[in-house]
């Protein structure tokens, strides 16, 4: 019997420790997404959809630095302790890493901006995308609006999300743009109902 999930795939979106309490550019509450996304790992896992989890990945000279002209403090510099996932998500033998900023002049908000994530879910012909992470008003936004983009049904995990919030109500309108595009808001007791 085939799992509800069956033409579905998870991505996590940048769970960094950089994102994280302590980290170069924390997101309040950032950490309280991790048990959550955990759940959701556990869910795709039991049912063998695929999960994805995107990292900024970045060189020392990337363009969203201050030092680059750009808006943000130097995160996610590659081979750094910042740029791990964070130690509690479970990500162990599963997931599958997508990294995006690798190049100084790579933006990449997105985790389908210049990497192989729409040619991977295609390959498993994946129809439907669960997304949530950090932060929601930047590179979970960017994703989702992607996903879009490119045909794909999108539920945005609320529960699994936060937002940066650097001019207030940012999240809250990211979240508008978000479904106003077309996708779901959900939350993981609504995942039976969603598929």
């Amino acid at each position: 019997m085939r799992g509800i999930l069956s033409d579905a795939a998870l991505i996590i979106v940048d769970v960094q420790n950089d994102f994280c309490t302590g980290g170069a550019l924390p997101v309040t509450d950032g950490d309280k997404v991790v048990p959550i996304l955990n759940v959701y790992i556990k869910r795709f896992r039991e049912e063998r959809a695929p999960v994805f989890a995107t990292r900024d990945w970045h060189p020392n000279d990337h363009n969203s630095f201050k030092e680059s002209g750009g808006i943000w403090p130097p995160h996610c510099v590659q081979g750094t302790s910042g740029a791990q996932f964070h130690p509690g998500l479970d990500i162990s033998g599963y997931v599958e890493i997508v990294s995006k900023g690798t190049s100084p002049k790579d933006e990449a908000y997105s985790g389908f901006q210049g990497t192989n994530l729409t040619a991977e879910l295609k390959k498993r012909e994946i129809k439907t995308l669960y997304i949530g992470g950090l932060a929601t008003d930047y590179c979970v936004k960017h994703t989702v609006l992607d996903a879009l983009k490119e045909g794909f049904s999108v539920f945005f995990l609320e529960d699994g999300s936060r937002g940066v919030d650097l001019n207030p109500g940012d999240s809250k309108k990211a979240i508008d743009d978000m479904t106003g595009a077309g996708a779901k808001r959900i939350v993981f007791s609504g995942l039976s109902d969603a598929a």
